[in-house]
């Protein structure tokens, strides 16, 4: 029996347009009567993943920042921060490349430096809090710092992961989204906040589904007892993890939900 569906948003739950399907509320609260809790599973920050689910926060668990922590009835259990050390490391390499802007996600606050307006408006369709800084150092120093989430001007599969991966070492550095890449410690992913959340709630791995699209979701996909990817996910992930569903902008993960349930 399923008691756990974890789902990715951007490119897998949410369509192109980014609106919610008008279904998912009426479905995770059918969900949570029958004894199966959703747990939305992003690289959004938990402020805003918390004003997106508002209508069914108490009937759920998130995980937030791609894996680095995760939130059930209004408590963080679960946390995996990117030491100073190595965000000062990377935010130099991040800097020598052009077309590249940094922003460093705490736990329940985003940090910017950069004041390109692209950049900024894009910014601010993932993250609800966020605050322009003059130097990202000493936000790294003082403040609990879960990532570092990098906004390529151009794809970020093509640009950010082919100048930063080969030159990152130590830390795990991943593209997350069409325009997005991630840097942060090598054990923080979607799916050890899965398998901290499966613990919690006394879940087995047996009883949990997951879905996602790009290789920041690969993690929680193995962690889970079947996973499955979106037709538009990235190929890669396809080849690794060959189950199937309908795109996003069919909404393959409700019809797939609605059939195990």
């Amino acid at each position: 029996m399923i008691k756990l569906i974890a789902c990715d948003l951007d490119g897998t739950l949410l369509p192109p347009s980014k609106i919610m399907p008008e279904e998912t509320f009426p479905l995770i609260k059918k969900m949570s009567e029958d004894g199966v809790i959703f747990v939305p599973a992003s690289g959004r920050q938990l402020p805003n993943l918390e004003l997106l689910f508002a209508p069914v926060l108490d009937e759920i668990a998130i995980i937030a920042e791609n894996g680095g922590l995760c939130w059930h009835k209004g408590k963080v259990i679960y946390i995996n921060p990117t030491p100073a050390d190595g965000l000062l490391y990377a935010l130099d390499i991040i800097r020598s490349e052009q077309g590249l802007y940094p922003l460093l996600s705490g736990t329940d606050c985003a940090y910017y430096e950069s004041g390109d307006e692209q950049f900024i408006d894009v910014l601010y369709k993932s993250y609800s809090r966020a605050e322009k800084v003059d130097d990202l150092n000493e936000v790294a120093r003082r403040e609990t710092i879960l990532k570092i989430s990098v906004w390529d001007k151009q794809p970020a599969a093509e640009h950010a992961a082919n100048v930063l991966i080969p030159r990152i070492k130590g830390l795990r550095t991943k593209v997350s989204g069409f325009d997005w890449l991630d840097v942060s410690v090598a054990t923080a992913n979607k799916g050890e906040a899965l398998n901290a959340l499966l613990s919690h709630l006394n879940i087995a791995k047996s009883q949990s589904v997951a879905f996602g699209d790009h290789m920041n979701d690969l993690e929680m996909l193995q962690a889970s007892g079947r996973g499955y990817v979106t037709a538009n996910g990235f190929p890669e992930l396809k080849r690794l993890v060959p189950n199937i569903i309908p795109s996003n902008a069919e909404n393959g993960v409700i019809t797939k939900i609605k059939e195990l349930l």
